[in-house]
């Protein structure tokens, strides 16, 4: 199988952990939207959910999928949000996300729901975080040079605002901009996220320390299962 097949493959097992009467956070990226596809697909056949996408284009899509939308007002707390991520910590299931750009909305939606369920293929899994993958940092655009060298203080050593491939300034659905910091593979990674939660400029990042509940695996033969 190739890796969209892969993707595939584990976003609908995490489809199959849905069941009616669940408010679901729906998270963001191509292997969410192949959940969201089939949870669209399950709604048809008589599923009966409501969800919270992570972002404008999840919403669209899920909208367009016929499954129906609500909001935290009325359901402060999801039964389930299911999401992919860009690299996962073998053993203490850490995890980067926010390489789609919504890391603030996913990571609201995790914190909401009883049960936070990350699919991934097996590109995906690394020894220690930040071995092939930058930490993304949503911050604002008001003083974000200043924000930028707080940043390399804490040992980031590249910090590149993100661009679209159009080369334009990447904007979030939270109207901020993002800063993919390296920090190579990160010895500490709840520290770091500490760090990085107290520098004055930062809206949210994309290290989810000790936050999945389950992890969905996808090799060639099966969906692997993996918990904390």
């Amino acid at each position: 199988m190739n890796v969209d097949d892969c993707k595939r493959m584990t976003a609908r097992h995490a489809a199959d952990l849905v069941q009616s009467g669940m408010v679901v956070g729906l998270g963001t990226g191509s292997t969410a939207a192949f959940l969201v596809e089939r949870l669209g697909e399950r709604v048809a056949e008589g599923l009966n959910i409501l969800g919270i996408p992570t972002s404008e284009s999840t919403a669209a899509l899920a909208r367009a999928v016929g499954i129906p939308i609500t909001t935290f007002a009325d359901h402060p707390e999801l039964d389930i949000a299911i999401d992919g991520a860009d690299e996962v910590e073998r053993g203490s299931l850490h995890i980067i996300k926010g390489l789609g750009g919504a890391l603030l909305r996913e990571k609201i939606v995790a914190h909401a729901a009883k049960r936070f369920v990350v699919m991934i293929d097996a590109t995906k899994p690394v020894d220690r975080l930040g071995e092939r993958t930058p930490v993304p940092v949503e911050i604002t655009p008001f003083g974000s040079e200043c924000t930028a060298a707080r940043l390399q203080k804490l040992g980031a050593q590249i910090i590149r605002p993100r661009r679209t491939l159009a080369g334009e300034m990447f904007v979030t659905d939270n109207g901020n901009m993002i800063l993919d910091c390296a920090f190579g593979p990160i010895a500490d990674v709840p520290a770091l996220a500490t760090r990085i939660d107290g520098t004055v400029g930062v809206v949210e990042h994309g290290l989810f320390p000790k936050m999945a509940t389950d992890v969905l695996v996808a090799t060639e033969r099966e969906v692997e299962q993996w918990t904390p």
